[in-house]
């Protein structure tokens, strides 16, 4: 999607992103504070969570949450809010001739909030069905565990229900006031953004003065031995197996595990899925990158049956190290790269879709993603590049994690059939 690309400074002191996307018919807002439950120590974990339900609620004009969501969403405009352990994220969308009144209730809301006790009480009540939810996800409880075993910030779901027993009215007003400034804060806007618009952002006014807030220092560790979660009632294996580096790769590195992720399980002619598909293995299969402050990391991830997942493990572990210290043909190389260049096109077709191309790096660390050299950063990766970031994931801390009907002597096994991918 054409688009120009501003920061801005309001006079409020608000760091602002302005994706400029001439006469689209929607516009997007994100405000994110560094709020997110790593400030909150295991004890009160939940109140971050809890606080996010119940900011686009009741507020100073509006006497309750339902209120202010009908007038929000009077012309089909959209809000919602995440918490994550780093940020709390407030967002909304709407038709361009609706987005100057938007923006003005979501700062409004973020201004004035009232923490009333019968909101208190209902959230509360939502928060642990979400939970309770979400806990049924066995992805993501995996990782959540792998993540807890890793030294990082995290807290399976499970706990956070009990956990938030701890949880007052009383911390959620103390966890705003200490948490959202206009310094702690970082906004992107994405449409066809008229001075109107920003007018509003630049009108924000927060009595919190605290500065903004550090990403926490994590280090990951190793385990030598596989996180197996024991689940009699789930017959296939899900798994992930996590690499780390411990420094953040720079963005030609992070290009190189693109076209890498792309290589091994991203089509269904793939290096590795495609073979493991082939040989009637795994339905499904992913791979993926993460940075935060002071790692990075690469990961593998499937849901596999018991007879097929040590087949399945040495595949991935035969790939890999083909492609260590092969690399891969210049046609496979030249294929990848063609289909991130069309999918990366396909995938940035709304307004939304092209602000959270730019979301992760600006509210992590004010770094404004290059979105619009994209073409020439992949075009420029050699094999080289694919070969070094590969040998660089896979000579740090690393973990197998599993969850289902896992016998420990098996969980030991495939452990066993990944080590040699670790040790050079």
């Amino acid at each position: 999607m054409k688009h120009s690309v501003e920061e801005i400074t309001f006079k409020n002191g608000l760091k602002t992103l302005v994706l400029n996307v001439p006469d689209a018919p929607v516009v997007a807002c994100e405000i994110s504070f560094r709020a997110g439950e790593f400030l909150l120590g295991r004890e009160k974990w939940e109140t971050a969570h809890i606080m996010e339900h119940m900011m686009l609620g009741s507020n100073s004009n509006f006497a309750t949450s339902r209120d202010f969501q009908a007038a929000l969403e009077k012309n089909g405009a959209y809000s919602n809010a995440s918490t994550s352990a780093y940020d709390i994220t407030y967002e909304v969308e709407s038709a361009h001739f609706d987005t100057a009144r938007v923006l003005g209730l979501l700062t409004q809301a973020l201004e004035r909030p009232v923490f009333k006790s019968s909101e208190f009480k209902a959230e509360f009540g939502n928060v642990a069905e979400e939970l309770e939810g979400r806990s049924n996800n066995h992805f993501r409880t995996l990782n959540i565990a792998i993540r807890e075993a890793q030294g990082l910030c995290s807290v399976s779901d499970t706990e956070r229900v009990t956990l938030m027993q701890n949880v007052i009215k009383d911390d959620i007003n103390s966890h705003y006031n200490a948490t959202h400034s206009i310094q702690n804060a970082r906004c992107i806007i994405a449409g066809n953004v008229t001075s109107e618009h920003l007018d509003v952002l630049a009108k924000l006014k927060l009595k919190c003065a605290t500065p903004r807030i550090s990403m926490p220092t994590e280090t990951p560790i190793h385990n030598n031995s596989p996180l197996v979660i024991i689940k009699k009632d789930v017959p296939n294996y899900y798994f992930y197996v996590d690499a780390y580096a411990t420094r953040r790769f720079n963005q030609r590195e992070r290009d190189a595990l693109g076209i890498l992720s792309t290589l091994l399980t991203d089509t269904l002619h793939s290096i590795l899925f495609g073979t493991a598909r082939e040989r009637g293995l795994v339905y499904a299969m992913g791979s993926g990158q993460q940075h935060i402050k002071d790692y990075s990391s690469f990961w593998l991830g499937a849901q596999v049956s018991k007879k097929n997942a040590s087949e399945l493990f040495q595949l991935m572990v035969h790939s890999l190290i083909t492609i260590r210290e092969k690399g891969v043909s210049e046609k496979d190389l030249q294929a990848a790269k063609l289909y991130m260049l069309g999918n990366h096109e396909r995938s940035a077709q709304t307004v939304r879709s092209l602000l959270s191309r730019y979301s992760a790096p600006y509210f992590r660390d004010d770094t404004i993603a290059n979105e619009l050299g994209y073409e020439q950063r992949i075009s420029e990766v050699t094999n080289d590049d694919i070969k070094a970031i590969l040998a660089t994931v896979l000579s740090g801390p690393w973990m197998l994690g599993l969850l289902g009907d896992v016998a420990s002597d098996h969980a030991t096994q495939l452990y066993d059939i990944l080590t040699p991918l670790f040790s050079n």
